[in-house]
């Protein structure tokens, strides 16, 4: 009973730790939409652990969600975003960074709150507008 236990305890504590790729970096709490993600960025990679429990979250909307994040943590567009509901990794394009930019190590927390949807015709639409406060 005590190695389920222990089994269990170490399970659970590994759910926090970032990514092969991403380990060492400082995370970065953003809100948005009420999802909380922690987002780390490494070069032209970003990484959004999702930290909100929620109940039965599908890929679509969280997959926008922390595509928002990571650009609000990088300062560079999200071309693409795989993963899951729990981790999502983005692949920047940043114009004007060096490619082996690392996150500055000093820790930022964003809440974002969705206040509308601009519905146009530009590629990968309808897009969402945000109104963020960093804290």
């Amino acid at each position: 009973m005590i190695r389920l236990l222990l089994c269990l305890c170490l399970g659970v504590a590994a759910c926090n730790m970032a990514g092969p790729y991403f380990r060492g970096l400082p995370a970065t709490r953003v809100t948005v939409d009420g999802s909380v993600f922690d987002v780390r960025v490494r070069g032209d990679l970003a990484e959004a652990q999702r930290r909100s429990p929620e109940y039965a979250p599908r890929f679509g909307p969280i997959r926008a969600r922390a595509a928002f994040a990571m650009e609000q943590v990088s300062g560079c567009i999200v071309r693409e975003v795989q993963g899951d509901q729990a981790v999502a990794t983005g692949r920047l394009s940043c114009s004007g960074r060096s490619p082996d930019w690392v996150q500055p190590m000093d820790p930022r927390s964003y809440n974002c709150v969705q206040i509308g949807a601009l519905l146009n015709d530009m590629p990968g639409g309808p897009y969402s507008e945000f109104d963020c406060d960093s804290y």
